[in-house]
Formats: C-alpha cells, structure tokens, sequence
C-alpha cells in the first residue's frame, strides 16, 4: 500500500518496502494524516462558504493550505515518501485549492451573475486541475537543470486558491467589492489562466533548507513576527501577502530569463572549450592520415 517514492528520482531502482509480520510503521502513516486533515480543512471552508461563513472559510482554507506545505517535508524528514501519499496529496490538493475557493467565491459575489459567474469559477476548478497534474507530470523529469528548480512554471494551485480569495480580504477592510462583481469574475479567470500559463514564478521548495547560522535568529524573529499578524489582523495580512505575491511574478519572470540566459551563455562556453580542445587531436589525426596516404606507393 506504501511503496516507496522519492519524486524526480524515478531512474533509482525501487526496492520493496517490507515490514515485520505485515505492519505498517506510524511515521509512514503521519504524512498521510496530515493530508487528510488538510482535506477536511478543505471540506470544512466549502461548507463555511455555502453558510456565508466567510472569515471561518477563508481561516479554514489558509490552514489546509498550510498543511499542505508542510506534509511534504514531513514525509521527506521522516523518509516516508511513498505513491499512496504523493496520489493522495495530488487529489486533496483539487479539493482544498480548486474546489473549495470555487465555491467560496460563486457564494460571495459571482452568484449574483448567475451562469456567468459559475462558468467563471468551473474555468478556475478545471485549470487547478490542469495544473496539478502537470506538476505531477514534471515530478518524473529527471533531466531538467539545478537552477529550474527556483522556479514554477504558473502559479501553484495553493497560491491561487489564497490570491483567488483576495477581494474577500479587502471587503473585511473596508473596502465594498462586491459591488464590482463583474471585475471580480475577470479576476477569477485571470488568476485561473496563471495558474496554466507558462509564466515562472518564484518557487518555495528551496525555504527549508541549510541556512547561515547568523541567519538562524532573524528568521526566528520574521517567523513569529508573520504569525501573531495573521492572528491579529488575518485579513490584512493575507491582502498584502496576496498583493505583494501578484507584483513579485513579473520580478519572477525577470529573474528567470537572467538566470537562463546565464545558464545558456555558460554552456555555450563550455561548449566552446570542448570544441577548442577536440580541434587539435583532429588536426594530428588528419595530418598522420595525411602522412600515411603520401608514404603509400
């Protein structure tokens, strides 16, 4: 049921996980936990949603999207990886960050366009589902560069389902949105059209890992510092979070070419040295073949 699974690493050959008189050990199962609470997470903020419960919706769908975040190193630290978890993970994923922000927004403002406004949010479900399985797809292609790994290619589908969110965010500041429902829809499509574009965004898989220990306090201090102002102002703080998300795609994009073009230059480089070195062993080849053919009668 557990087989075990290292995604990009599918060239490794699987050796089958055995365990004594057919047991399965507990941090096997611990990954896998948290997925499903992050699924009833999800479940919950749709029900929230249906009863226009939308600060209960959106707290309950933000910590769904936090589990998520977080059952994947879980899995890789107490190496409990395993397909049964990465399938698993793959459909709470449309459930927490395709379906649910769906419904949540059709009941908030889009119902009011009625066919149009779940067209709207039917285009959003059906690109959340596009991207996830393409970024499983990715999972298997081992042949990409280090540097790629920076980047996403779109939007991850739990940061569209929290930006997807935001004009909710702004109505609990102050701000009358829903008067402006026909913008609402053209933003629901936007976000969902970025989550299957081809557009690099900056990538958190790298967060976790080695830092300088001089580092290591700072970090403490900006960790806590984001917690207690999402529990003191969760609104506010998820409409900066989701504004300062959507300015950093295009710096995102800028700083892929760079990176690419950097990438390409080097390894016309090296290209080029390894030409230069192959050109003399040619020209000695050519000149004894040259030598031979002339000492022949």
């Amino acid at each position: 049921m557990f087989p075990p699974f290292e995604p990009g690493r599918e060239d490794r050959k699987r050796r089958p996980l055995g365990f004594a008189r057919g047991q399965v050990p507990v941090r096997v199962l611990i990954p896998n936990i948290f997925t499903l609470v992050g699924l009833c997470a999800g479940l919950t903020a749709i029900r929230m949603g249906i009863e226009h419960r939308w600060d209960l919706a959106v707290a309950a769908l933000v910590f769904a999207a936090f589990l998520d975040g977080i059952d994947g190193r879980v899995a890789r630290l107490l190496k409990a990886s395993s397909r049964f978890g990465a399938e698993l993970d793959s459909l709470a994923d449309f459930v927490n960050f395709g379906v649910a922000p769906a419904i949540i927004m059709f009941n908030w403002a889009l119902e009011d366009l009625r066919s149009l406004g779940w067209i709207a949010v039917l285009v959003f479900a059906v690109c959340s589902a596009l991207r996830l399985a393409r970024f499983n797809v990715s999972l298997d292609q081992t042949d990409q560069p280090a540097w790629k790994g920076a980047f996403f290619v779109g939007v991850p589908a739990p940061a569209g389902a929290i930006i997807l969110l935001l004009p909710i965010y702004s109505q609990d500041l102050g701000l009358h949105v829903p008067i402006l429902t026909p913008l609402v829809l053209v933003y629901t499509l936007a976000i969902a059209l970025l989550m299957v574009s081809n557009v690099p965004t900056f990538s958190a898989k790298m967060i976790g890992q080695r830092i300088a220990r001089e580092y290591v306090p700072p970090v403490f201090v900006l960790a806590a510092l984001f917690i207690a102002m999402l529990l003191t102002y969760p609104s506010l703080t998820l409409a900066v979070g989701s504004v300062v998300y959507l300015a950093l795609i295009p710096v995102s994009a800028y700083r892929y070419l760079a990176v690419k073009r950097k990438a390409d230059a080097h390894a016309k480089a090296q290209n080029g040295k390894a030409a230069a070195k192959d050109k003399p062993a040619k020209e000695a080849s050519a000149s004894s073949e040259d030598k031979s053919t002339s000492a022949t009668p």
